[in-house]
């Protein structure tokens, strides 16, 4: 069956398909894991899109029927497109009688379904509620070749920025006031260390790869490097930190003052300075070994760390908290910076790393940004089957923060802002990057290009468009590279003139 664009009055013809619905203002990656799952349930699938309403009233939507049903036709998933006059669920059921009715996650429970779903009870249909399948990886490349796939990211990029009106000129004029804005960094603060190897062979004496290193390169990351991106984009910017007492610190203030960045860093002789040390061959990663301590501050140091905090607070136009929850972001030292907000009127971005250790970012309230990936999303609200979209607007919600970057690895990210009314809006990113040589240090650069951006006053979809070229410059090298803002204007460039 050609997909194509039916009235309910034309859809008669659908009868005994796989129906999916819902009003898909925005397209992003969790509505087309939802449309893929309905896909394969049946061997056609109709989707039923709401519409706007009456015609004399505004549409309670940002984009109107038109333009969403475009959006879905392009994804070239479902079979056809019902366009309903409003939200007439149960009309569409009673036209096409179809065998399986996929809904999503959020709509489970709703006193509004009562009626549609007994009259697919009676119809003899079923119903299956389903946010689609959560990955964390993507497997495109099997699929597609490379070429292509970067074409195609290209293009999506491309419509995002046509979406919300922005031109390459407006993108780039954006950026003119980053060097006249000043941030804070707080949290951990890394050494990754990246030794290049040699595969000899296997052992004889255990089942074991042997190699032999070759060369090694320390690189500043956590909270250092997010300071490094902000302060090689334009910006100015102070270190709030706390390292050990050893000479792995003075390698992170050398690289600090090398890099223009401001010094201030707590030494604690009680922990050493995070170290991660990670062996590669070619581009492949074969493990990583970690030396850290994971203790909360003693109080001296931490009253240390609040001493910086409230010095540097008045200069600035807000505050990065980068938390890998090893014991640097108390919860006294969050307190602080939340009150140090109030008073100085600084904006708060902050990102929380839990894939090894426990933490969650709801912590994080009354904050400017919360930049999470899926996995730490989940976490967070402790929920694994859920939508991504019910997820982002539970965690706004918990969390009372203003805007949200979910960062969703291969798939890219989706930017939720709130409109002079107050409502939600998303726009999804790709992941322009097809084939990324080292994936760390991706979410730190979009942090900084956040930060950056909005604290200069900046809207935040022209912001988050720059952060999606930024994040393919950062997978594009191996180890946490500083990137220039002369760097990324030459790749937005790039990427909106292909």
């Amino acid at each position: 069956m050609s997909q194509t664009l039916l009235t309910l009055e034309q859809a008669a013809s659908l009868q005994g398909c796989v129906l999916a619905y819902g009003h898909f203002t925005t397209i992003h990656p969790g509505h087309i894991r939802y449309l893929r799952h309905a896909r394969s349930l049946g061997a056609s699938l109709a989707v039923a899109l709401v519409g706007d309403g009456p015609p004399d009233q505004p549409s309670p939507y940002p984009f109107r029927q038109p333009e969403r049903a475009e959006a879905l036709s392009l994804l070239g998933i479902a079979d056809a497109i019902v366009l309903l006059q409003a939200d007439e669920l149960s009309d569409a059921i009673a036209t096409l009688q179809p065998e399986v009715l996929v809904l999503g996650t959020e709509l489970q429970g709703a006193l509004r379904m009562e009626q549609p779903l007994a009259l697919l009870k009676a119809q003899g249909g079923n119903v299956q509620f389903h946010a689609g399948e959560v990955t964390y990886a993507s497997a495109d490349l099997l699929t597609s070749s490379e070429r292509d796939l970067r074409q195609q990211r290209r293009l999506q990029f491309a419509a995002a920025c046509q979406r919300q009106g922005l031109s390459r000129q407006d993108l780039l004029a954006t950026m003119q006031a980053w060097p006249q804005t000043r941030l804070i960094v707080l949290g951990d603060t890394i050494v990754d260390q990246y030794a290049a190897c040699e595969a000899i062979g296997m052992s004889a004496e255990a089942p074991v790869v042997v190699v032999r290193e070759l060369a090694r390169r320390n690189f500043i990351g956590a909270a250092a490097v997010v300071a490094a991106h902000i302060r090689a984009l334009g910006a100015q910017v102070d270190l709030v930190s706390v390292v050990g007492n050893d000479s792995t610190a003075d390698l992170v203030q050398q690289e600090l003052q090398a890099q223009g960045i401001g010094d201030a860093l707590t030494r604690d002789p009680s922990r050493p300075t995070t170290f991660k040390k990670r062996y590669v061959v070619e581009n492949q990663k074969l493990f990583r070994v970690s030396r850290l301590e994971q203790h909360n501050l003693d109080g001296p140091i931490e009253e240390q760390l609040i001493a910086q905090l409230e010095a540097l607070a008045p200069l600035a136009q807000g505050i990065v908290v980068s938390d890998f929850v090893y014991g640097v972001v108390t919860p006294r030292v969050l307190a602080v910076v939340q009150e140090l907000a109030h008073r100085h009127g600084l904006l708060l971005f902050g990102d929380l790393q839990c894939s090894s250790q426990v933490g969650s970012i709801s912590r994080f309230r009354n904050f400017s940004l919360l930049s999470p990936n899926e996995r730490e999303l989940r976490l967070a609200l402790q929920d694994k089957d859920s939508g991504l979209e019910s997820l982002s607007q539970q965690l706004l919600a918990d969390t009372h923060c203003e805007r949200l970057i979910v960062k969703l690895a291969a798939e890219g990210f989706i930017a939720y802002d709130r409109d002079s009314d107050g409502r939600i809006l998303n726009q999804p990113f790709p992941a322009l990057s097809v084939n990324p040589l080292d994936v760390a240090g991706a979410g730190d650069s979009v942090l900084a290009v956040m930060a950056t951006g909005l604290a200069s006053r900046q809207a935040m979809m022209p912001t988050a468009a720059l952060a999606c070229c930024m994040a393919a410059l950062a997978v594009e090298t191996m180890g946490n590279t500083p990137i220039s803002g002369e760097t990324l204007r030459n790749s937005l460039e790039e990427v909106l003139a292909s």
